[in-house]
């Protein structure tokens, strides 16, 4: 166990109260009003007209890929530097995603790369914003609007970031929030899509909760309730919203402590010259859901650094190796050397530990050992 973990969760007794509220109602554990209040909160804080929350970002995506009807035949562009469950979510619905390379100021797609793989095929791209980091979405946005593609913002890690006075999630047609692990805002597991597109949104509510076309409250109604397409259960729990609902309003909080943290280890950090540190580009706002470093001696020396934190007592982890070099992608025809550039950035990053919480006798404890490590070189 790590004395200094990669994240911790911030909870506080407004959390506590707001599941236990659920839990002894002993009813509308599924489908309560909390899911809605938690859905309009979400769109009233991006900014977007319809909003819908999940089990899972995974299942967020997969019910996105069927409501835009994808399928086989389709391409779908996204990067390999990122979750597997990006690239997975064509896969989900017999379509095939194109992996395109990733640019150095943000980490996240290349719009000239992403230029070079559209074909006649091409039906969207799905973009990331790496650990909360704009990517460049308004060059990549003129090329969707350009090629007529669908845009899709994977923002699993990026809620509250924003380019200029627009917030993430608001660039592509469609956007994923994830609110699993160390996300900003956490609720164990659970996503959400946010979208102003009404024909996705009302697509997506039959996709969620088995193609039953609901006029109330299932649990609750007497009435029968017909079923007019293929559906699954995707469904958030009350007590997920419950708590997600609870996290939301404090967001502002929890940013800002990401970002002051952040601040601490950059200044801390800035005089090793032998790394170097996440910033924002000018007029984004990027909200630290991981620390990132960029390690310049190359993979050795990167999981040198890595297995030396580990044993200090520093949780320290590669977000992301590419996916496109897995054992799975390998049996679909990927290989090492498909993007360079992807692979040589995938192998000198290294993610610190990142959490609201985290004190400053943490992060002077990160970086007395980081300082240490180079000096024994």
């Amino acid at each position: 166990m790590h004395k200094i973990p990669l994240f911790k969760i911030h909870t506080d007794q407004a959390d506590i109260d707001a599941v236990t509220l659920v839990i002894k109602s002993g009813r509308n554990w599924a489908i309560g009003p909390e899911i809605e209040e938690f859905e309009k909160a979400l769109a009233d804080y991006v900014g977007a007209k319809y909003s819908m929350v999940f089990n899972s970002g995974t299942s967020a995506l997969h019910a996105l890929m069927l409501a835009y009807g994808f399928g086989p035949g389709d391409e779908i562009i996204v990067p390999s530097f990122t979750f597997i469950a990006t690239s997975n979510a064509p896969l989900f619905v017999g379509a095939k995603p194109v992996f395109a390379e990733i640019e150095e100021s943000t980490f996240g797609l290349d719009p000239a790369d992403i230029e070079r793989k559209i074909t006649k095929n091409t039906k969207a791209i799905i973009v990331i914003h790496y650990a909360g980091n704009p990517c460049l979405i308004e060059q990549i946005k003129i090329i969707a609007d350009k090629h007529k593609l669908i845009l899709i913002e994977d923002a699993a890690g990026s809620l509250g970031s924003s380019v200029g006075n627009k917030k993430i999630g608001m660039f592509g047609d469609s956007a994923m929030f994830s609110f699993c692990g160390p996300k900003v805002i956490a609720t164990g597991e659970g996503g959400a899509v946010v979208t102003n597109n009404k024909d996705i949104y009302e697509k997506m509510k039959l996709v969620r909760s088995h193609g039953r076309l609901e006029t109330e409250n299932y649990f609750s109604a007497t009435g029968y309730m017909d079923y007019i397409c293929l559906g699954y259960n995707l469904r958030m729990s009350s007590m997920t919203a419950a708590l997600g609902l609870s996290q939301l309003k404090k967001i502002n909080t929890l940013i800002a402590l990401r970002q002051k943290n952040a601040e601490y280890l950059n200044k801390e950090l800035s005089t090793i010259k032998q790394i170097s540190l996440p910033m924002a580009r000018e007029n984004n706002v990027n909200i630290y859901q991981l620390y990132t470093i960029y390690v310049k001696g190359g993979q050795a020396q990167r999981d040198n650094l890595k297995k030396y934190l580990n044993d200090k007592g520093v949780a320290a982890k590669i977000y992301f190796e590419p996916i496109h070099i897995t054992s799975f992608y390998q049996t679909l025809g990927h290989k090492k050397g498909d993007l360079p550039r992807t692979e040589k950035i995938s192998s000198e990053v290294l993610t610190l530990p990142m959490y609201p919480d985290l004190t400053k006798e943490e992060m002077d404890y990160i970086v007395q050992e980081i300082n240490t490590f180079f000096k024994k070189l």
